[in-house]
């Protein structure tokens, strides 16, 4: 791997960002309304529910760490999808640039495209509701770092069917994680699901994540096994996309589609 053409591509991107009030504008825009939604949602709650007024803001924290997900998912995606609308992709690879280098600069310029969007709505959240994501310690490290590798293994596995399928597969992108949501358990706890349900949403990293969220902020106690389970889960999972990722882009090179994506 070449860090410059890493580089290069993350400065591609990230000028665009830059140079686009109405990118910006967009990139804080939803977050923002988000946590202001779910702020008043969260009140609501505190004030009604025998669960959750002890606690303020479960709901809210566990708002905005959804959020924090799907922008960073969906930041990935929208990277790859602009390089497809702008019939860019093939000519990256005059550089030439390798695979796990477009992975790597598109890795990190969601990392920027989710902070410039979730930043100010978690500032938002401390004088408007009083909820503070630094409320959940040093777990919340682990807890970020999980859900970002969460959203890049949904993020390659979504551009593997863009390779595979073409921009009619874009659609997923945008439903990937509220697909998962249900069985994600981030409003509600693991046992408001079916017995069977239960089975299949325990192979899923988002369970772990949001039910050591709502342990930390009730009962102020870190389950560390929670975590590790979250981040072995997320291990599994992320090696797995690459190896999907690489699948489709072969198989795209090879029967001669690449240079047709966008099209």
């Amino acid at each position: 791997m070449r860090f410059y053409r890493v580089y290069a591509l993350f400065l591609r991107h990230f000028y665009l960002i830059k140079g686009s009030l109405p990118r910006l504008l967009d990139l804080i825009y939803w977050p923002t309304i988000q946590i202001i939604l779910w702020g008043f949602i969260s009140k609501f709650f505190t004030l009604h529910s025998d669960f959750y007024n002890h606690t303020a803001g479960i709901i809210l924290s566990a708002a905005i760490l959804y959020d924090f997900l799907f922008r960073s998912s969906i930041s990935f995606n929208m990277l790859f999808l602009e390089e497809i609308w702008s019939r860019n992709f093939t000519n990256l690879f005059i550089a030439p640039l390798k695979v796990n280098e477009i992975i790597a600069a598109l890795t990190a310029t969601a990392l920027i495209r989710t902070l410039i969007g979730i930043i100010p709505a978690i500032l938002l959240a401390s004088p408007f509701f009083g909820i503070s994501l630094f409320n959940l310690g040093p777990a919340l490290i682990l807890l970020l770092l999980s859900l970002y590798t969460f959203g890049m293994t949904l993020g390659l596995l979504v551009v593997s069917g863009l390779l595979r399928y073409g921009p009619a597969f874009e659609n997923v992108a945008w439903s990937s994680l509220f697909l998962l949501a249900p069985l994600g358990c981030i409003y509600y706890p693991l046992s408001i699901l079916p017995d069977w349900l239960q089975i299949i949403a325990k192979g899923l990293p988002l369970v772990y994540i949001f039910e050591e969220v709502r342990s930390i902020l009730l009962n102020n106690i870190v389950n560390y096994s929670n975590i590790m389970s979250a981040l072995i889960l997320n291990l599994i999972y992320f090696l797995l996309s690459v190896f999907v990722f690489y699948s489709a882009f072969d198989e795209a090179r090879r029967k001669g589609t690449l240079i047709n994506v966008g099209e």
